[in-house]
Parts: C-alpha cells; sequence; structure tokens
C-alpha cells in the first residue's frame, strides 16, 4: 500500500516571518472593528449593511499613516525609505525562488484578516499551471494553517473563479467573512470578458468587486 506523504512546515523561519510582519506594519493603526456598516463618501454618512450589500474592507487610515508605515518598514529591511507612492497603494515584496513565497502571502493573508479583520482577497496568477500550483498549496497548508489560526480551514475560504460559475463572485462580495479568490489574470484583462459585461440582474461584477476594495496579491507580476 502507497503511504501518503505528509510534509511538515516551519512556521518560524525568520525570512518568512520578516516578510509577513512588514505587509502587515504598513496598516499599523487600522481599526480592526467592522460592525454592519457601510462607509460611504468623505463625511462618513453611515447606512446599515443589508442581506444582499456589498460588504468592503475598511480602511480608515489614511495616505499619510501608511507612507510613514512603509518608510519604517523599509528602514527596517535596510531599503532606501520612499518620498511617496508610485501608484497608490503598490507593494511589492520580493523573495527569492524557492523560499516560500506562496506560503507567505498566504500567511500574510491570514494575518491581515486576523489583525485588521480585512476580508476580500484576490490572487492574481499568470498561468494556469500557477493557478494550480497555489490551490494544492491550500490544501497541503490546510491542516498546518489550522493549529496556527484557530482551527480556520483556509480550504473552505479561498475558490477558483469560474466564468462559467459568476454566483462565487457574488458571494465574494456579499460575504461579512473571509474570502480568497484565485483568478487568472487572463479572466479579466480584456472588456469583453464575462465579468466585464452586465449579468441578468443589470449588475457588472467587475465594478462590485471595484467597490468592496479588496487586497490583491499579484503573483509572478
Amino acid at each position: 500500500m502507497t503511504q501518503k506523504i505528509v510534509f511538515n512546515f516551519d512556521e518560524s523561519l525568520e525570512y518568512q516571518r520578516k516578510a509577513i510582519n512588514a505587509v502587515v506594519d504598513l496598516f499599523k493603526g487600522q481599526d480592526r472593528e467592522l460592525g454592519d456598516v457601510i462607509y460611504r463618501g468623505a463625511t462618513r454618512h453611515i447606512k446599515r449593511l443589508g442581506e444582499k450589500d456589498p460588504v468592503r474592507n475598511r480602511l480608515d487610515i489614511g495616505p499619510s499613516i501608511i507612507l510613514n508605515n512603509m518608510r519604517e518598514v523599509q528602514n527596517n529591511n535596510m531599503l532606501f525609505p520612499s518620498n511617496a507612492f508610485d501608484t497608490g497603494y503598490n507593494f511589492t515584496v520580493e523573495m527569492e525562488t524557492g523560499t516560500g513565497k506562496t506560503y507567505v502571502y498566504l500567511r500574510s493573508i491570514l494575518e491581515l484578516y486576523e489583525t485588521y479583520n480585512f476580508m476580500k482577497f484576490i490572487i492574481v496568477v499568470p498561468t494556469v499551471a500557477i493557478r494550480k500550483g497555489v490551490e494544492k498549496s491550500i490544501e497541503m497548508l490546510k491542516d498546518h494553517i489550522k493549529t496556527l489560526y484557530h482551527g480556520l480551514d483556509i480550504s473552505k475560504h479561498a475558490f477558483v473563479y469560474d466564468s462559467d460559475n459568476p454566483g462565487k463572485l457574488t458571494d465574494f462580495v456579499e460575504a461579512r467573512d473571509l474570502r480568497i479568490a484565485i483568478m487568472n489574470i487572463q479572466s479579466f484583462n480584456k472588456n469583453t470578458n464575462k465579468i466585464r459585461k452586465e449579468d441578468e440582474t443589470g449588475r457588472v461584477l467587475w465594478d462590485l468587486l471595484k467597490y468592496v476594495n479588496p487586497i490583491v496579491i499579484i503573483d509572478e507580476p
């Protein structure tokens, strides 16, 4: 009988921990509380969330705080501190091949969820092969992650976007807990993609995805 190979993962590798902390520390000062409200506009008009309303990643801290956080992260990692953002909140974490970047960004997602209650994440991959690798990593890491995050089963919160089954993206938009969408870049990089067109209810999923303010992780940018 063929025995199943079991991998043991080390959660305390210093260089991986530093990469995860670098991401989490960008948002120091963010309040974890979410509640059941939507914030709109500079006046912060408050509206109660209905059952089908889109639920956003709420970001309370502004550019000046995030820039200061980023400069502190850069200093701590012996990088030249930036004077401004190049193109909005666009951050790069560089790791050598074979050092566990998929592990690091999956752990970063869970740390951001646990620390700040950010709930909506999209992992964008360039090829089907890399997408399957991410799926495999999630399956392999499932038990390891349960031991680190209070029994959380990451496989139940992650899904692969399928243009023939857009319902999962609707759930992504409306869910009030962790959701991780895995998408090929080809799924949305053209105006002709289904995700950019009106559905039978008149909604455009692309616009809804932008509205919920997801954190987008681009693998192999």
